[in-house]
């Protein structure tokens, strides 16, 4: 189930001192996934340690990788098909502000 998985991916983010994780529901909304999640790291290195863990522990649990975007510590995505995760650093995380663009999806204008 769908919410298992989320609620494992937060556990290990958490786990790892992921901060001010949040689960945005886009189920029956016009974008590119079911689910984002979305973690603020402490530094750049501690991006690639979040994203270290996850890869280690779901692919363990099953989980397939559908693709990483990691050029950047600061931000780092990962794509699980309906469950996608954005690792931010915080200057980042305020500088793009997905989570109010997410927010506003499938609300008129």
């Amino acid at each position: 189930m769908i919410e298992n998985r989320i609620q494992n991916i937060v556990q290990l983010l958490e786990d790892k001192k992921g901060e001010n994780i949040e689960v945005i529901d886009l189920r029956g909304k016009d974008y590119i996934t079911d689910f984002v999640v979305i973690v603020t790291a402490l530094v750049g290195k501690h991006s690639f340690a979040l994203l270290d863990t996850l890869k280690t522990e779901l692919k363990a649990k099953g989980e397939q990788f559908f693709g990483t975007e990691e050029e950047s510590e600061d931000w780092i995505i990962a794509d699980l098909g309906d469950i996608m995760i954005h690792i931010f650093t915080e200057s980042h995380r305020q500088k793009f502000n997905l989570e109010e663009f997410l927010n506003t999806l499938g609300k008129p204008n």
